[in-house]
């Protein structure tokens, strides 16, 4: 089987690291040829993290590169289009349809909201134009895979053909517990970009009350944060060292408001954390809902009181801290781990092209 990747980023994208490239290797060991196109390049991203801004130019060479690309595919060198999200971003589906999804059979991935980008715009003219593209790129597509129930039941109700709920997942080889004395400190660690930071300011007045004993805030890939009141260390990310970072926190955290794009998560860095032993505390959000077991691998907490209990809980209890982390690690393994779910992706991928040639 050949399969083109259209990724939205390149291998430094969270995202498309975790949907798409992670799975590359397996693929290829199985007979399938992987070729990938990503919409924007690692000088992209670097740029917008780094500096805080987009590179317009970059932004055009993306698209030019993206349209330029269709011209050069052949329907007998692929036979099928793995995308992520969609093709061209904030252009109309009939522009996909024309370059690509008319000419080549597809799947479709997401684990993000990317519809309301669209569909819940500030612009009219904006809903008018594209507040339905996503689902019209959900109804034409063999096959939907979706990150959490909350994308899943958009595609079903846009009418995909076929829907499967296929959670983003870790390599539980590379994401494993180490022991890490403890300290006097208590570490309360956050995993991210500048970009989600800002939902830190949910919890910056729990985490100041909690850090009034003996915590600490370990942010890695924030970038610059103000959490007055709260001890924070800010540390860059980096995928060599990203493992040893979550491993050295007590416990990880992901506050959520309750809102339409955040239901659309997939809770990523719940896995990273309970992957690698930590109890988590998170925000009853979309798939942290289905993640976190309440008062097994951690807590789903709300409000204010709601997640101070919750931090405090596991900072003064050392023995629940290390219960809760080894039922995580046991629940990653069983349900969030690559090489329980790439089989089964290969197979939807295999099953999606048959189902195009039928």
């Amino acid at each position: 089987m050949k399969i083109l990747a259209l990724t939205r980023y390149s291998s430094l994208g969270a995202s498309s690291r975790v949907r798409s490239y992670q799975f590359f290797e397996y693929f290829q060991e199985h007979g399938v040829d992987v070729r990938c196109c990503p919409f924007f390049d690692a000088a992209y991203l670097a740029n917008l993290y780094g500096a805080g801004r987009r590179d317009w130019g970059n932004l055009w060479r993306a698209y030019s590169r993206r349209i330029g690309a269709s011209w050069g595919q052949r329907r007998k060198e692929i036979d099928l289009l793995w995308i992520e999200k969609e093709v061209l971003p904030w252009l109309p589906a009939p522009v996909e349809r024309f370059l690509w999804l008319s000419r080549f059979p597809y799947v479709v991935d997401y684990d993000d909201a990317v519809f309301h980008n669209y569909d819940l715009h500030p612009s009219g003219f904006v809903r008018r134009l594209l507040g339905r593209k996503i689902d019209s790129i959900m109804a034409g597509a063999e096959l939907v895979t979706a990150g959490n129930a909350y994308l899943g039941e958009r595609a079903r109700r846009a009418g995909a053909k076929r829907v499967e709920i296929v959670p983003s997942v870790v390599d539980t080889e590379k994401f494993r517990p180490k022991f890490v004395p403890g300290g006097e400190v208590f570490t309360i660690g956050w995993i991210g970009t500048p970009f989600t930071a800002r939902y830190l300011d949910l919890v910056a007045g729990s985490l100041a009350e909690v850090c009034k004993g003996r915590g600490r805030v370990v942010l890695v890939g924030a970038g610059a944060v103000s959490l007055p009141g709260v001890p924070v260390e800010v540390r860059p990310w980096s995928e060599d060292t990203e493992v040893a970072e979550i491993q050295s926190f007590d416990v990880g955290i992901m506050p959520l408001p309750d809102g339409p794009w955040e239901r659309g998560k997939c809770g990523y860095k719940l896995i990273q954390y309970m992957a690698c032993g930590k109890p988590v505390v998170a925000s009853p959000v979309g798939a942290n809902r289905e993640i976190v077991r309440d008062g097994e691998t951690g807590f789903l907490a709300d409000g204010r009181d709601g997640w101070i209990s919750a931090l405090q809980a596991l900072m003064n209890d050392p023995g629940k801290r290390i219960r809760m982390g080894r039922s995580a690690r046991e629940r990653v393994v069983a349900h969030y781990s690559r090489h329980v779910v790439a089989p089964r992706l290969l197979q939807l991928l295999e099953q999606a092209a048959g189902a195009a040639v039928g």
